[in-house]
């Protein structure tokens, strides 16, 4: 099952990205942007960005499909099972619809047991191998549904370094006496305005709707929570020691950071640690440390799942 992760962009000020312009190079690609903030101010910043990024990880996600996901385990049983001697058992591995059947005779004391426990485990290495490859994770639902999502996480480690020179970039717009929140708040009205991307089912649409971090930039376009990893990986390059978390709801995702926390701040307290909540999502313009009605409920409610990035 693949996860389906709808976006609800609640009522409020709508973000306008007045201009995108991007030029590339055989060594670089500039990008430079203008739009309006919360405040209804014009905002501008420009940054470069190396070829070479792009290499670090996938700018596009792979479709996730069971069908490709079975024949690449399929492969690596039969395989395993080839080299079981025939004197020993007789190893049978057929597909069947949507599931693997193993099979495993033999004579010998235990041998059945022994081969068949072997080549389970080949299976679930193989499955494991074709998720990691395409940068696909497990996950399980609100409602205890196992379910492949794109690994967020691994979008954020991966990614943050190479985009330094962003955050590095909205870091020398702010004044150096302001907080972190200053800066978070001008990322974010940044994200907000960034043409949004309409999630569609994600069971009809097999995870082809998320763009990884340097796809979203590519674009110019993305949907919840390819905006939510692409603002994960930009706080963590500015704020590398401190705590984010993506918060999951049934239809919708968002963040939360461990900075201190003002009395009028949306705030979510996970294993002892206080975050300030913020929704990168757009068009909507929500300030940092605010959320919508919709997501207050889910949240007041306990619909909601928690991942944390370190």
């Amino acid at each position: 099952m693949y996860l389906m992760l709808l976006c609800l962009s609640p009522m409020a000020a709508y973000a306008s990205q007045l201009s995108f312009d991007k030029t590339t190079s055989p060594t670089e690609i500039q990008f430079q942007y203008r739009w309006t903030d919360v405040q209804g101010n014009e905002q501008h910043i420009g940054f470069t960005l190396p070829r070479g990024a792009l290499n670090i990880a996938p700018t596009m996600q792979t479709n996730y499909k069971p069908e490709i996901a079975q024949r690449y385990v399929m492969v690596s049983l039969q395989q395993e099972a080839r080299k079981v001697d025939p004197r020993d058992a007789i190893v049978s591995v057929a597909q069947e619809n949507e599931k693997i059947n193993i099979s495993v005779r033999s004579k010998k004391p235990d041998m059945a047991d022994k081969i068949f426990a072997q080549l389970k485990t080949v299976q679930t290495t193989a499955y494991n191998d074709y998720l990691d490859k395409h940068y696909y994770t497990r996950f399980t639902t609100l409602f205890n549904q196992q379910a492949v999502k794109p690994d967020h996480l691994r979008y954020v480690a991966e990614t943050y370094e190479a985009l330094r020179p962003i955050s590095e970039a909205f870091y020398d717009k702010i004044d150096r006496i302001e907080n972190n929140r200053a800066y978070l708040q001008l990322l974010l009205s940044w994200v907000q305005s960034i043409p949004y991307d309409t999630l569609e089912d994600r069971v009809a649409s097999n995870g082809s709707g998320f763009a990884p971090p340097l796809g979203l930039l590519m674009q110019n376009r993305g949907d919840c929570d390819s905006k939510a990893v692409l603002t994960s990986a930009l706080v963590q390059a500015f704020l590398p020691s401190t705590s984010l978390i993506m918060v999951f709801l049934p239809n919708h995702a968002l963040l939360g950071v461990a900075i201190n926390a003002a009395s009028e701040d949306e705030k979510l307290e996970v294993e002892g640690k206080t975050y300030v909540l913020f929704d990168p999502t757009g068009p909507a313009l929500i300030p940092f440390g605010d959320i919508s009605e919709d997501t207050k409920r889910y949240i007041s409610t306990g619909r909601y799942q928690v991942e944390t990035i370190d």
